[in-house]
């Protein structure tokens, strides 16, 4: 997600849970989940493999043969499916869906083991509720035939019911694993005594009307996230409730909108951009931009962190990938940057602010998603969000400057200038990526959805012959690691979109646009609220489930009022990165810690300078438009 990635994903109920049992059952679960998890992560490895083929093969054969193959968006589209299904199934087992821990680890350790334990059991039960109609809904599926392949499209269809009923038989082993019946007992007796009391309630709440919504949309969302459940669930289990509790509609639509969210070709991106990032971090890419710069500015006063701010918007613009931008720029500059006396909780409060700061940098993944679910166009969020990341590089540059006039650099050697050139000239196949990427899509040669793959045979190749440094035994774990973040972000989205699908038919956009189009102050009105919001948001929910979920609501509305879509994609995604990096609730924040092995704690007070920087440009962004869309053409 140039936001959530694995590394920002709190540990999930798998890790967090303890095991208590040595039985030979237990012992038995355990081999029965390895070797069965084992089977799904080479899978779904294969099936990353199999679409950065499919996807190169179809650019090669259009653009260098001129002989396009009619049925390579087909193939990917159907591969597609099953990865986001193993994918999350990948991402269940190994505890790595996207959850609010931060009111669980206030709790007392026997409350949080409840908490974890209950996660499992309300995400088992969503899981359960929906087998069944997911098998109904790829039954009905098998009567439509693809127009190119002249499959059946119950082989893509199945791809849902396989990850539903994988997650559910996972989550049944993990309770046995727990071994501890009574607080396994008490956790599944709160969960259904919960659904029960919504069942018994039913005639009640078909008098409230509309008040449902915040009943499930607030109510069971808030109890349920804040109490751990993985945010996919959460959202799954009060869409689920909403549809059978309050409306006469077939809980076979929640299926549906999940596949449609979840399928959507345009977000094929996310898993291969994922993978680069994490290729051009394993070939040395990142550390030759970094060492470059380095040699560039680490003889001013705060030069290092000057690097820091300019390596993040360098790395973003290649990867895509936020966990993959901080794990390959820290290591590289945090020993020296700690040498010459910087303390740590600033080191880590800078990373966390450039994690904000370069949100909007393509092939950002939330720019993708904004594209994926409003329909804005993927290649003007592309060009639109170079500008405000650079506003908001400024606003920190200045931040840094203040903090650092007095450092002394007595000793500190500036670098000649034939190390300057030398690292240059390494730096050079790197710095080349970006301008590849957007040549690339620029010229016609790959669509947004294709380019990431000329980025990883571009990555491959200079890995191999330049860099020379190409770790064959990283490769799989880097597959697998990108399937479990794929799955789990965009289980996240097939759950959201459904939620948007039911908050839109119950008349909420509606009302919601009557709403925000009479607030005082205009567009300038409606952009301040929609800041505060997302801020809020981005803490709470995360950026990819704060944008799926109220882009479609809220991106209408912007144009109505005469916000450009693209100027206010540019606000938005801004000022929920804020919120996602911002302490004590943005998770964004703890993964910076965690990368730079940094207490928490210790970030706290200097990342309100570097908050306060990147406020101060993201009101500047929002009152100039044409930071956003002045190259828009």
């Amino acid at each position: 997600m140039n936001t959530v990635d694995k590394v920002l994903v709190p540990a999930g109920p798998s890790e967090n849970t303890p095991t208590r049992g040595g039985s030979a059952m237990t012992e038995a679960v355990r081999g029965t989940s390895r070797a069965l998890g084992w089977i799904i992560e080479r899978v779904a490895a294969l099936l990353i493999v199999a679409e950065i083929a499919v996807l190169f093969a179809g650019v090669i054969c259009r653009y260098v043969l001129h002989r396009p193959l009619i049925w390579t968006d087909e193939l990917a589209s159907i591969l597609f499916l099953w990865l986001a299904s193993l994918g999350a199934v990948v991402a269940f087992r190994r505890g790595e869906h996207m959850r609010m821990t931060a009111l669980v680890a206030m709790a007392s350790p026997r409350v949080r083991e409840f908490l974890n334990v209950a996660a499992i059991s309300a995400a088992l039960a969503f899981l359960l509720f929906v087998v069944e109609p997911s098998f109904e809904y790829a039954a009905e599926e098998a009567f439509i035939t693809t127009p190119a392949l002249e499959l059946s499209n119950a082989w893509r269809a199945s791809a849902l019911p396989c990850g539903l009923s994988l997650m559910a038989l996972f989550a049944v082993l993990r309770l046995i694993e727990v071994g501890d019946w009574r607080l396994v007992g008490a956790a599944m007796a709160t969960v259904a005594g919960m659904i029960a009391g919504f069942v018994l309630i039913e005639p009640f709440l078909a008098t409230l009307g509309n008040l449902n919504l915040l009943v499930f949309f607030v109510g069971v969302t808030a109890v349920t996230v804040f109490a751990g459940v993985p945010i996919a669930f959460s959202f799954g289990l009060a869409t689920y409730g909403f549809l059978a509790l309050t409306t006469t509609l077939p809980v076979i639509v929640l299926i549906g909108r999940m596949d449609e969210g979840m399928s959507h070709l345009i977000l094929l991106s996310i898993p291969l951009f994922v993978f680069l990032g994490l290729l051009i971090e394993m070939t040395g890419m990142a550390r030759a931009m970094v060492a470059f710069l380095a040699s560039l500015l680490g003889h001013v006063r705060g030069g290092l962190s000057y690097v820091l701010v300019g390596a993040m918007y360098l790395v973003s613009g290649i990867s895509g990938s936020k966990a993959a931008d901080m794990a390959a720029v820290a290591p590289v500059l945090f020993p020296e940057m700690t040498e010459r006396g910087a303390k740590p909780g600033d080191l880590v409060a800078l990373l966390s602010a450039t994690g904000a700061q370069t949100e909007t940098i393509p092939p950002s993944i939330v720019l993708i998603t904004v594209g994926s679910v409003t329909g804005v166009s993927i290649s003007a969020l592309f060009t639109g969000g170079l500008l405000p990341g650079l506003v908001l590089a400024v606003t920190l540059c200045a931040v840094v400057w203040y903090r650092y006039r007095k450092e002394d650099l007595s000793h500190v050697r500036r670098a000649t200038g034939g190390e300057i050139a030398r690292g240059l000239v390494v730096a050079l196949p790197a710095l080349a990526l970006p301008f590849v990427i957007r040549a690339a899509v620029v010229e016609g040669v790959a669509t947004a959805t294709e380019v990431s793959t000329l980025g990883i045979a571009y990555s491959i190749v200079v890995g191999l012959l330049f860099y020379r440094r190409f770790d064959w035994g990283r490769l799989l774990p880097m597959l697998v690691e990108t399937a479990a973040l794929s799955g789990a972000i965009l289980l996240i989205i097939g759950t959201a979109t459904g939620m948007a699908w039911s908050l839109t038919q119950s008349g909420f956009s509606t009302t919601l646009a009557a709403a925000m189009t009479s607030l005082p102050g205009g567009a300038a009105g409606f952009l301040a609220v929609s800041i505060v919001a997302f801020v809020i948001l981005g803490s709470v929910l995360e950026g990819i489930p704060a944008i799926v979920l109220f882009g479609p609501l809220l991106f209408p509305i912007a144009r109505e009022i005469g916000v450009h879509e693209v100027h206010y994609a540019m606000v938005v995604i801004l000022a929920m990165g804020i919120g996602l990096f911002a302490p004590p609730f943005g998770v964004g924040y703890y993964a910076a810690c965690a990368i730079g092995r940094v207490n928490p704690d210790e970030g706290m007070r200097p990342i309100l300078g570097y908050m306060g920087g990147l406020l101060v440009g993201l009101i500047i962004v929002a009152a100039i438009p044409w930071i956003s869309i002045g190259f828009l053409g």
